[in-house]
């Protein structure tokens, strides 16, 4: 019997780094369940991020943003390198995508970088030994590698019947259950609780 979580997200969304806590808990502790991260590209550089949501998430997830990030939030939002960059590194080293994810996050929303522009990602690259293509970095453009991961999303949002970011989804064996993630922000450990009730379930 096969296991694995989906976890639909965007780098640049507070709510989707806000999961990510869940999605790192999982990792920990269920090494048998294969985690599949799925960048959505949300932002495209024509989007901000409002302060209501940045309250909502601190107050609904207990966590504080920093105020190198909050100076920003009047400039536009745009993922689409980091989509590219997760998408190949998916594809190529897979091990290394929940590490990446979590330091461009962390990056992001502790130094306000905004990952528009390959050198944001050199530190990065560099401690990781990564060797992404120059395509990845290209300004405005949908790395293939992405292009697929979107098709995969698209699908799956379809069955699921919403488009919400982030989503955290178990699929065991045969069945699809959609987490609702909001249940456990404030308490990470007890999403794995509910992922055990349903493979039980099952």
């Amino acid at each position: 019997m096969s296991t694995e979580l989906f976890f639909i997200y965007d780098t640049h969304c507070p709510w989707s780094f806000a999961t990510t806590a869940l999605v790192k808990e999982i990792a920990k502790t269920c090494p048998n369940i294969s985690i599949n991260l799925w960048h959505c590209a949300h932002y495209e550089g024509d989007e901000k991020v409002s302060r209501a949501t940045i309250d909502a998430v601190e107050d609904d997830a207990g966590i504080e943003f920093s105020h190198k990030y909050l100076k920003n939030l009047s400039i536009d939002k745009d993922s689409t390198l980091s989509a590219n960059l997760l998408g190949w590194v998916s594809q190529k080293v897979p091990h290394l995508a929940l590490d990446l994810m979590l330091a461009i996050q962390k990056q992001h929303f502790e130094q306000g970088t905004a990952f528009t522009h390959e050198s944001d990602f050199q530190q990065i690259i560099e401690d990781l030994k990564l060797s992404p293509p120059a395509k990845v970095f290209k300004a405005g453009k949908m790395a293939k590698e992405a292009e697929f991961i979107l098709q995969e999303i698209n699908e799956f949002q379809d069955i699921i019947g919403t488009k919400a970011i982030p989503a955290l989804l178990i699929a065991h064996n045969e069945n699809l259950t959609l987490l609702n993630h909001n249940l456990y922000l404030l308490e990470p450990t007890a999403i794995v609780e509910a992922i055990e009730l349903e493979i039980t379930k099952n």
